[in-house]
C-alpha cells in the first residue's frame, strides 16, 4: 500500500531516478513479475502517469521497476547471492516498508517480519559501497500507551514500557527484561513444542499477545515494530538512518489523484462496520484524539527526509513522526459524527443492491469489560457479538489513545524546505480539513476502491435488465 504511493511519486516528481529495485516475496522471478504488474503497472494508482505519457509508460515503468524475488525474513533478504552482490553495489538508497500490520498474528510470523527484517536488512546494507540512506517505515504507536505529549525519541536496546510504567503505587517487582535473541529462541522453541494443528495456530497467537502485554506493549505488531527499530538502531554504525513512525495512515487526500486506497486500511471496518449498520457501540474515549494521516502526505514527507539526510554531512539517526494530533487534532466523537452523516445522506448497498437504512451513531465504552457486558445483554446474535468484541478489543488501545505525537522534527523539515519544494512535496496536515477529507475524499474513495461500490450497482442495474 504505502509502497506502491512511494514508486509513484518517485517515477512522476523525480524522473532522472535509474532504478527502483523491488524486493517481492515470491515463488520465482516470473510470479515476481506478475506481482509487479497487477499491483503497479496497471494498478489504478498510476493511472496519472499512464496519462503523463502514454504509449510510452509501459516501457518507462519495466525500465525504472526491477522485481527481485526475496523475502526480508531470510538471511541476504532471500535474494540470489549474485544479484545481491549487484544490487549492493548500485543503490543509494533503501527504503523499508515490509510490515505485517495484523494485531492479533502469531508471535513467530510477526517476529519474523517485524524484527528479523530489520535485521537482515541492515546486514545487508553494511555491504552496499554507496548507500547514503536507510529510510524505515514504523508506526507511531510503538509508543504504546505513553500519555502526554509523545516525543520523537529512538528505542533503546532493550528499553521497555512496562518500566516505564512503574510507579510508586506499583508493585516493586522489578519490570521484566527485554531480550530480543531469547524472545526469537523463545517463538521457535515453543512452535516446535505443538502440535502441527488449528491449536497451534491459536497457542502462537497467544503467546504474541501475552509476551507484548509483559513488556508494556498492548498489541504484538507495535511490540515487533519497537523491537525492529531498537535493532536498527543498535546495527545502524555509519550508516545514516530515518525512522518515519506514521500515526493512522488512510487514503489519498490529494496526490495522484484524492481518494485513493488499496484494500480496507485501519479504521475503515469501524468505518463500514457503522455504514453497514452493524457496528453500533465500540470501546473507545469520545473526546480521544483520533490522529489520521493521509498516505500522500506520508509519501511526501519520505521524500523530503530522503533528500534532507542523504546529504547528511555524518552519520545519525533521525525519527520523524508524522502525525495530526498536536497541529490538527479531530475527537473520536467528531471524526463518527462525520461517518454518520455520510451514511444517512448517501447509504450504503447491500448485498442484494438495496439502500441500508437503519445506522446509527456510535456509542462508546471506556473499557472492553463493559462493552463485552452491554453486548451480552443486549444482542442475541453470537456471531455479531464474537465479530463486533473482536474489532472492539484490537481497536481499543488506538481509541482509547491518550498520548498525542509530537511532530517537531517534521515542522523543521517543512521549515528548512522552500515554497517549491513545499508545492510538489506538500506534507502539511493543517491544512486539512477533515470534514470535507472524511466525507467528500476518503469514504467515497473507499467506496470506490475498497468496497467496490460501483461493481455492485452496475451488478444490480444489469440484473434489472
Amino acid at each position: 500500500f504505502i509502497f506502491a504511493v512511494i514508486v509513484e511519486k518517485i517515477l512522476r516528481s523525480v524522473p532522472n531516478v535509474r532504478k527502483i529495485y523491488l524486493l517481492i516475496k515470491a515463488k520465482d522471478e516470473e510470479t515476481a513479475m506478475e506481482r509487479l504488474r497487477n499491483e503497479i503497472i496497471e494498478s489504478k494508482l498510476f493511472m496519472v502517469l499512464r496519462q503523463i505519457h502514454g504509449q510510452y509508460y509501459d516501457d518507462l515503468v519495466r525500465s525504472k521497476l526491477i522485481p527481485v524475488v526475496g523475502d526480508i525474513g531470510q538471511p541476504s533478504l532471500g535474494m540470489d547471492a549474485s544479484l545481491a552482490t549487484m544490487i549492493a553495489q548500485e543503490v543509494d538508497v533503501i527504503i523499508n516498508s515490509a510490515a505485517d500490520t495484523n494485531f492479533d498474528q502469531r508471535y513467530d510470523i510477526s517476529l519474523n517480519i517485524n524484527t528479523k527484517g530489520p535485521f537482515h536488512l541492515m546486514g545487508f546494507a553494511k555491504n552496499c559501497k554507496k548507500l547514503c540512506l536507510l529510510l524505515h517505515i514504523s508506526t507511531a504507536y510503538v509508543n504504546g500507551n505513553r500519555q502526554g505529549i509523545v516525543l520523537e525519541k529512538p528505542f533503546k536496546m532493550g528499553q521497555t514500557l512496562a518500566k516505564e510504567m512503574v510507579t510508586s503505587k506499583t508493585p516493586t517487582m522489578p519490570p521484566p527484561v527485554l531480550d530480543i535473541n531469547a524472545e526469537m529462541k523463545l517463538a521457535s522453541d515453543f512452535l516446535k513444542s505443538l502440535p502441527n494443528d488449528n491449536e497451534a495456530n491459536q497457542k502462537m497467537i497467544q503467546l504474541a499477545s501475552e509476551r507484548a502485554r509483559k513488556f508494556g506493549w498492548p498489541n504484538v505488531y507495535v511490540f515487533t515494530k519497537a523491537m525492529g527499530e531498537m535493532i536498527i538502531d543498535s546495527m545502524r554504525g555509519d550508516i545514516p538512518v530515518v525512522i518515519i513512525r506514521p500515526s493512522i495512515i488512510e487514503g489519498t487526500v490529494k496526490e495522484p489523484f484524492p481518494g485513493w486506497i488499496q484494500g480496507y486500511r485501519m479504521l475503515d471496518p469501524l468505518i463500514f462496520g457503522q455504514g453497514k449498520g452493524q457496528l453500533r457501540e465500540t470501546v473507545g474515549d469520545p473526546k480521544s484524539v483520533l490522529d489520521i494521516i493521509p498516505v500522500d502526505l506520508l509519501v511526501n514527507v519520505i521524500m523530503a527526509a530522503m533528500a534532507k539526510n542523504g546529504r547528511a554531512s555524518k552519520p545519525q539517526l533521525k525519527i520523524y513522526q508524522m502525525a495530526s494530533g498536536v497541529v490538527n487534532p479531530i475527537e473520536l466523537q467528531d471524526f463518527f459524527e462525520i461517518c454518520y452523516k455520510h451514511f444517512a445522506s448517501n447509504p450504503l448497498m447491500d448485498s442484494q443492491g438495496d439502500k441500508i437504512i437503519g445506522i446509527s451513531r456510535l456509542k462508546f465504552f471506556s473499557s472492553i469489560e463493559s462493552y463485552s457486558s452491554y453486548m451480552l445483554l443486549t444482542y442475541a446474535n453470537d456471531n455479531m457479538i464474537k465479530r463486533n468484541t473482536r474489532i472492539a478489543k484490537a481497536f481499543g488501545p488506538f481509541l482509547l489513545y491518550k498520548g498525542l505525537f509530537d511532530n517537531g522534527n517534521i515542522m523543521k523539515l517543512m521549515d528548512e524546505m522552500s515554497v517549491e519544494e513545499m508545492n510538489n512535496f506538500d506534507f502539511d496536515v493543517r491544512r486539512i480539513d477533515w470534514e470535507h477529507y472524511i466525507s467528500h475524499i476518503h469514504i467515497p474513495g473507499a467506496r470506490r476502491h475498497a468496497f467496490k461500490e460501483s461493481l455492485r450497482i452496475a451488478q444490480k442495474a444489469n440484473a434489472k435488465l
